[in-house]
């Protein structure tokens, strides 16, 4: 494991670290990432162990039904209004961060773009990552 993955929200009432290393590096253009991100697409590091993540300050949250039927929450700060991170009913060890939410943003590598049917064409991401309809299977 490398150091930490560390991060939060634009004003620092939401800090979170990670002592463990993502699972899964995603751009998603579902229509749900547009309008959460106002632009193309979500950027996101998805790691396989809630009990790796501390937490300090208090999110906001909202529910949205995903594409699969299944409640994914997202969790934002309610002073800034940053998006943080996600979680998931039907995974409930996942926790998943913004990539823009890291202190050092640099450390996001995708590794694929989902739902990449549902994005537009001016949301120009790297050709040479491999393109999914939906999430690619497990």
């Amino acid at each position: 494991m490398s150091e930490a993955y560390t991060g939060g929200c634009a004003c620092g009432a939401i800090r979170y670290e990670i002592s463990a290393e993502p699972v899964f590096m995603n751009d998603c253009q579902c229509r749900d990432c547009q309008r959460k991100s106002g632009t193309g697409h979500g950027s996101y590091l998805t790691f396989p162990d809630r009990r790796h993540v501390k937490l300090a300050g208090e999110a906001g949250h909202w529910d949205i039904v995903g594409d699969s039927g299944r409640v994914k929450t997202r969790a934002f700060c309610p002073a800034c209004g940053s998006p943080v991170y996600m979680t998931f009913t039907a995974m409930p060890d996942l926790f998943t961060v913004h990539a823009a939410s890291l202190d050092d943003p640099g450390r996001y590598k995708p590794q694929a773009v989902t739902y990449a049917g549902r994005g537009s064409p001016w949301d120009h991401l790297d050709p040479a990552l491999p393109k999914f309809d939906k999430m690619p299977p497990r």
